[in-house]
């Protein structure tokens, strides 16, 4: 049982990896990509990972395989947006069929600087207020 166990857990962590290098060749824009690499190589790795940690089932392995698991789980989100943010700033074209951009009203080209939603909706508020009242 624990034999098919980690071959169905490195079976679908292969699949995961390839569905994320599929998405890489095929979507179209680099956002959509990088979504798409991050979430599932990620799990495929992780899932992988499990499987290793059953298979040899020696503490020293099992923890370097929980420490790899943290790891991804916790620079794979990180290293995601850093790469997004650095592909929106540089101007990388979103996709044609991109609904909604909700950067560019809050992004300044110039200076690549973002103001935060607290900062437009305060902006906002302001102008009525700091209008001369004739």
């Amino acid at each position: 049982m624990i034999d098919f166990i980690k071959g169905t857990l490195i079976i679908v962590g292969a699949l995961l990896m390839l569905l994320a290098a599929v998405g890489l060749l095929r979507l179209p824009d680099l956002l959509t990509r990088m979504h798409a690499t991050t979430k599932a190589a990620a799990l495929g790795v992780i899932l992988m990972m499990l499987a290793v940690a059953m298979h040899f089932a020696e503490v020293s392995v099992a923890a370097r395989a929980f420490a790899i698991i943290v790891f991804i789980v916790l620079t794979a989100p990180v290293a995601a947006h850093v790469i997004g943010r650095a592909g929106y700033f540089v101007g990388s074209k979103l996709w044609s069929g991109t609904v909604k951009d909700e950067l560019r009203p809050n992004y300044d080209p110039l200076t690549h600087e973002l103001k935060s939603g607290m900062e437009t909706q305060e902006n906002a508020k302001r102008q009525p207020r700091d209008a001369d009242p004739d």
